[in-house]
């Protein structure tokens, strides 16, 4: 097997090979390669310590304990003008974990074999020696080409030692299976199913990163599922396993399903690839359980689930510690999610639900409708009343929507009236607002200055 390495990565590996250190591609770069995948990380590690690896490249930067050297691949090539980083690790084998997260201790090593047994998975604890002849040489001593081969994430030696060493690696077993489409193999399935409470000592932005990689995926449906499967989604998004068992049911229903059941169905039929408006189908209707009545004739209903969700997926986002953005993305999403389509709405309701949900939103609130009805069991993704206010939508944009939309803005109205900045100038502007919304053709310079001045009295 012969790797074409990058001219700048390559003159980095000639370095050490010259100074007589062993250099290796390892981790995820290896199963990539074997896997005829692409990939673009190049990760390596070597014999050199990290005071070695400076004195080889004096412009690289160190300060870290796990012995990892970054180099500018912009010093070692003048052929190319990117910045870009490459990271090179010491040989390392570590000591006793203690919070599942982070090792006691960290010691150098020249043993290729020490470093490949503290990594998670058998796949990602190969590596590759590198030499002046470009061709590798396999160092496997965990049979991870044979688990390839076979489709299947297993734990390096003690699977219980992995987790309890990092449980984040947990879901980065439920990740790879979702990446790669392989199957977790039974006895590291059972682990993590034994350990998962351990995930509660991990941070929630690095649970957030491997979470949005698992709904990102090609089979992210499949992740999610496993997660329940393997009881860490109960400790992920309670919010969602606690719809399990509540059931709309009752003489009015067509179709009686379970609500956490109609949430993973929701997601599987979710067309959007982004991995927010994934979660937000996954999320749309855990109001349900709040709102959870029966009427007298046995009939259950779940009046205002979507704003109850609404007021919890605030508190998810914050607890996954989404961007301000985001939380107000996945707000909108559950919020709006029971719009209405009618071939009788106004153009000012159809303004109000453009208003409510962004623009920007519109495709992503759509997606969710669709991941919806098909979770819910409806036949085909679409209806023609939608279509048809899609339509609509595309026509109202020509018109305005929005108080900056306005044929006059805040000052203009502070110069009419000769007053100063104050909350009655957001009051008079939406009150202009809400009559143009009403009727654009009212939206001109005269005709607004006169409703300002008449309000003004």
């Amino acid at each position: 097997m012969e790797i074409i390495l990058p001219d700048e990565v390559y003159q980095v590996i000639s370095k050490f090979i010259k100074a007589d250190f062993k250099i290796y591609l390892v981790g995820g770069v290896v199963r990539d390669i074997l896997l005829k995948r692409a990939h673009k990380d190049w990760d390596l590690t070597t014999s050199a310590t990290p005071e070695q690896i400076l004195e080889l490249f004096p412009d690289g930067f160190y300060n870290n304990q796990f012995g990892t050297v970054g180099i500018k691949l912009s010093d070692v090539s003048s052929q190319t003008s990117t910045a870009q980083i490459l990271e090179i690790t010491t040989m390392r084998k570590e000591g006793v974990y203690e919070d599942s997260r982070h090792p006691t201790e960290v010691s150098w090593t020249k043993d290729i074999e020490e470093d490949l047994a503290r990594r998670d998975f058998t796949i990602n604890a190969m590596a590759m020696e590198l030499s002046e002849s470009g061709k590798p040489t396999l160092v496997d001593p965990f049979k991870g080409q044979g688990d390839l081969k076979m489709k299947l994430i297993r734990a390096v030696g003690e699977a219980d030692k992995r987790f309890q060493e990092d449980a984040l690696r947990m879901m980065r077993a439920v990740r790879f299976s979702s990446q790669l489409n392989f199957d977790i193999e039974e006895k590291t399935f059972v682990s993590i199913k034994e350990n998962a409470k351990l995930i509660q000592n991990i941070s929630w932005e690095r649970i957030r990163d491997e979470l949005f990689k698992i709904l990102e995926s090609d089979n992210f449906y499949e992740g999610i599922i496993t997660l329940k499967e393997i009881g860490l989604l109960e400790y992920l998004l309670p919010e969602v396993t606690r719809c399990f068992g509540i059931v709309q049911e009752g003489p009015k229903h067509d179709r009686i399903y379970d609500i956490g059941e109609h949430l993973l169905l929701s997601l599987k039929f979710c067309p959007s690839k982004d991995p927010l408006v994934r979660l937000a189908c996954l999320v749309h209707d855990i109001g349900k359980l709040d709102t959870f009545r029966k009427d007298a004739q046995g009939n259950v209903t779940f009046y205002g689930h979507e704003t109850v969700g609404a007021r919890l997926v605030k508190e998810t986002g914050k607890r996954l510690r989404l961007s301000s953005k985001q939380i107000e993305k996945l707000h909108a999403l559950v919020r709006w999610h029971m719009f209405t389509v009618s071939e009788h709405q106004t153009d000012s309701a159809i303004r109000r639900f453009i208003k409510n949900v962004g623009y920007e939103n519109i495709d992503d609130m759509m997606a969710v409708r669709v991941g919806d009805r098909l979770g819910g069991g409806t036949m085909t993704e679409t209806s023609w009343r939608t279509e048809e206010f899609k339509k609509r939508i595309e026509e109202v944009m020509t018109k305005p929507f929005s108080i900056s939309d306005l044929k006059i803005n805040g000052s203009e109205v502070m110069e009419i009236l000769q007053i100063k900045p104050g909350p009655r100038i957001g009051e008079i502007l939406n009150e202009l607002f809400q009559e143009v919304l009403e009727k654009p053709e009212k939206n001109n310079k005269e005709y607004l200055t006169g409703q300002v001045i008449k309000l003004s009295t």
